[in-house]
């Protein structure tokens, strides 16, 4: 049989999205022996893109290899803290280099990011909703300019996603929506002060939110 490379890289992407997402959400809980063929068969994949994900996942710290194969570490309280605060030193640099652009700078990324937030928030798709946020970001990046930033922040951007996937549903997304308008409008300003202040409370608040929805599925009977 001949196997469609495109296909397969797809299903590997698919596939790999799935299993951060039940590790992140716990339903994978830490401790949990990832068996490469029991994997490939409940989501009917080759053992190809299996052993790419579970690579991949390593990277991310989400799965550690022992003596006796893959197992599930998780993501603790402690390890989002130390994401927040990793992201939050990236992203600060991105500003700073988004201010140094001056009346160079395309705001274009951070004016349709937030229009997206808001079409979303009103229609209350939390999916659409949290795309729009991290594109929000990312548009940090690309106005700074800075590839090896942005390639940083890409390789984390996944998890970010699948921790945002949990904590969005069943709440207002206009205030936030609002949040980003204003740290918008901050960095604009130029005052590279302000909006590493005004960065630093609205990646706190999300921090937070996160920990609380966590710890709440984790204590859940």
């Amino acid at each position: 049989m001949i196997v469609n490379p495109l296909r397969q890289s797809s299903l590997g992407e698919l596939l790999l999205d799935q299993l951060r997402a039940l590790i992140v959400r716990g339903e994978l809980a830490a401790g949990t022996h990832l068996v490469e063929g029991w994997i490939a068969e409940r989501f009917e994949v080759s053992r190809g893109p299996v052993r790419d994900a579970l690579r991949q996942l390593e990277i991310e710290g989400l799965v550690e290899t022992r003596r006796r194969g893959v197992y599930v570490r998780g993501l603790s309280d402690t390890d989002l803290v130390e994401l927040y605060s990793l992201r939050g030193a990236l992203e600060s640099l991105a500003i700073r280099e988004t201010i140094a652009r001056g009346d160079d700078a395309d705001w274009t990324p951070l004016d349709e990011a937030v229009a997206r937030m808001r079409s979303a928030a009103e229609s209350a798709s939390a999916a659409e909703f949290a795309a729009a946020d991290l594109d929000f970001h990312s548009g940090f990046y690309v106005i700074g300019g800075n590839r090896w930033l942005t390639a940083t922040w890409e390789l984390h951007r996944p998890l970010f996603a699948a921790v945002l996937d949990i904590t969005n549903t069943d709440r207002d997304l206009r205030p936030i929506a609002e949040d980003h308008a204003e740290l918008a409008a901050v960095v604009r300003s130029g005052d590279v002060a302000a909006a590493l202040s005004t960065l630093t409370t609205h990646l706190d608040g999300s921090c937070a939110r996160i920990r609380t929805v966590l710890a709440e599925r984790r204590g859940a009977p």
